[in-house]
């Protein structure tokens, strides 16, 4: 677990056994970004990364009442490899925090703990994906280094 002086919450990597805690914030995140998912496929998709740890990581943040262990969001990182990179990249796909907890500076501090976890686990980069008009993430991933790469990035869905 890793915890911030300033802010009285906590990281913790999720099990196979929180599944049933992550997908109704998951829904949340989703349907706030207009991302459709198969319910299914999610459920299926969220267990294999939830066992399998050589994928990359799924994270509680929990506070503030750290004794009772409140969920005030998630971040889900998985990882690739890039020879641009070095070595092992990864994806921060998702990053929430309820709306509730927005604005004091949980996601700020979860997104600093995810980068240095990630560190530890051999990354050499993060990339993740905003929304333009999504000011407010925007402005909270620029102020902490993050930039638009110089190319942009093309996606296809394979299979069903």
């Amino acid at each position: 677990m890793t915890k911030n002086a300033s802010h009285p919450w906590q990281l913790r990597v999720a099990e196979p056994a929180d599944a049933t805690r992550l997908i109704p914030m998951m829904a949340a995140f989703n349907a706030a970004e207009s991302i459709i998912v198969d319910d299914e496929l999610l459920a299926s998709a969220l267990a294999r990364l939830l066992r399998d740890h050589e994928l990359g990581r799924v994270w509680f943040i929990l506070g503030p009442s750290i004794e009772r262990h409140d969920v005030i969001g998630y971040a889900v990182l998985t990882f690739g490899y890039d020879l641009e990179f070095a070595g092992r990249d990864a994806f921060l796909t998702e990053i929430y925090v309820a709306p509730g907890a927005r604005g004091g500076g949980y996601g700020r501090s979860a997104l600093a703990a995810i980068e240095h976890a990630a560190s530890a686990l051999g990354v050499r980069a993060i990339h993740l994906m905003v929304r333009p008009e999504n000011a407010i993430a925007r402005s909270l991933y620029e102020s902490s280094g993050y930039e638009a790469p110089p190319r942009i990035l093309l996606s296809k869905r394979l299979g069903t």
